[in-house]
């Protein structure tokens, strides 16, 4: 990998398949830490990591480490343990918004019920903080783990502030793109400032370097977040794992509906508004808020702007030295516009 990794000139079809050997290698660690069998919570956990999603957060976190500097398994607990705080986010998003599908199976909550969800979720949340003390067995100086955890606990509080948002934002598709994108900020690029931030002081990057893996983050969480609300109307449920009707069932005023309520028409805001006030059959206002989508081109303008937020990700890792490392976050920088899930 000689080319610089900021340059997207020639990208190969696939933008993660830089990240192939690191991705594997994180999947059999991740598999091997959590057998079958086992006591409830145990097995609930292992069903709601595996089989793995993305792995996108403890790729960040490797993958930052080795830009600085770093390597893989000084880092590889935390590394896991954000995919733990991921996780557990997510078995808890379900319990939230009543969601029975993710990833193509049953959700933990709609397959265990609620309790057995939400302390799920405790447990695997709580299972970041034993992961990042881990690497106190690589040998990692105490300072720098104390700051991870510091950092990892900041971004969980943050989510938490972004989730509470969202709610907050509900039903409003007058909210604005400035709300909407202070709640994303928190929300989604939490955890990918949170990872990309832990991985740079794990591997022992100054100061500078932790800057421009931080800011980094907050675009590519910005550009994969503004994508993600985009694929209800570009990509199948069977891609996707998720129905498409949730974010309209859940009255979510997302990315392409925002755009839309800035350029449209009095008539098709009144549109907009009734489908997220929760009054219509879920099929009805997704329909809906799809007509006035295409009407006032908002796909394609969200779509540019979230290809703007990566271009401004790739444009701070030309701060960092040109290693794998970095190479590896300018792949994970395209991929995150250009997915189907």
């Amino acid at each position: 990998m000689t080319a610089a990794p900021h340059t997207a000139v020639g990208a190969p079809a696939d933008p993660l398949s830089a990240a192939h050997p690191t991705l594997a290698r994180l999947l059999r660690d991740l598999e091997s830490r959590w057998p079958s069998g086992g006591e409830r919570v145990h097995r609930i956990s292992r069903y709601a990591l595996l089989p793995a999603g993305k792995m996108l957060r403890p790729l960040l976190l490797v993958e930052s480490a080795r830009a600085v500097g770093g390597g893989y398994e000084e880092s590889l607990p935390a590394a896991l343990g954000v995919e733990y705080l991921h996780a557990g986010s997510l078995v808890h998003d379900d319990v939230i918004d009543g969601d029975a599908l993710r990833r193509g199976r049953p959700t933990v909550v709609a397959r265990y019920g609620v309790a057995d969800a939400v302390v799920t979720g405790d447990a695997l949340i709580m299972g970041m903080f034993a992961a990042v003390a881990e690497c106190a067995d690589q040998g990692l100086p105490a300072e720098r783990l104390l700051e991870a955890v510091r950092v990892l606990a900041r971004a969980g509080v943050d989510l938490c502030r972004g989730q509470a948002m969202e709610a907050d934002l509900c039903g409003d598709a007058a909210c604005g793109l400035d709300r909407y994108l202070t709640m994303i900020s928190l929300k989604t690029s939490a955890l990918f400032r949170g990872a990309c931030q832990a991985g740079a002081l794990l591997g022992g990057g100054d100061a500078t370097w932790q800057r421009a893996l931080t800011s980094y983050a907050e675009h590519l969480g910005l550009a994969f977040q503004m994508h993600d609300d985009l694929l209800p109307y570009t990509s199948e449920t069977a891609a996707t794992g998720k129905s498409a009707l949730s974010d309209t069932a859940n009255g979510r005023p997302t990315f392409p509906v925002l755009v839309a309520y800035e350029r449209a028409s009095a008539a098709e805001r009144e549109t907009l508004r009734t489908a997220l006030r929760g009054t219509l059959p879920a099929p009805d206002a997704y329909d809906a808020v799809r007509r006035v989508l295409d009407s006032t081109g908002a796909l394609r303008a969200a779509r540019e702007r979230a290809r703007a937020e990566v271009a401004h990700a790739k444009d701070r890792l030309a701060e960092l030295p040109p290693t794998e490392g970095s190479a590896v976050l300018a792949a994970i920088a395209d991929f995150s516009a250009d997915r189907e899930r």
